[in-house]
């Protein structure tokens, strides 16, 4: 069975990550995604599951339950 290897991202790569998540969009779209995947040089999967653990940090830090569909942020 092949699985992706959890890659820890560089500063630089994290610097763009935090930027794309804090001022651009905590839910980036399959387009954006691609195109931060692609200017991180991570690959989709691995700048997908970024998004998904910074997210459930973000609305623990918030006092939100860390899975919610309902409710945008």
């Amino acid at each position: 069975m092949a699985t992706e290897k959890s890659v820890i991202p560089t500063e630089e790569q994290l610097e763009i990550l935090e930027y794309h998540f804090c001022k651009v969009n905590k839910h980036p779209d399959p387009t954006t995604l691609c195109l931060i995947a692609a200017e991180t040089g991570l690959s989709e999967e691995q700048t997908l599951k970024w998004f998904k653990q910074r997210l459930a940090e973000w609305r623990k830090s918030e006092g939100l339950p860390s899975e919610s569909g309902s409710v945008r942020d």
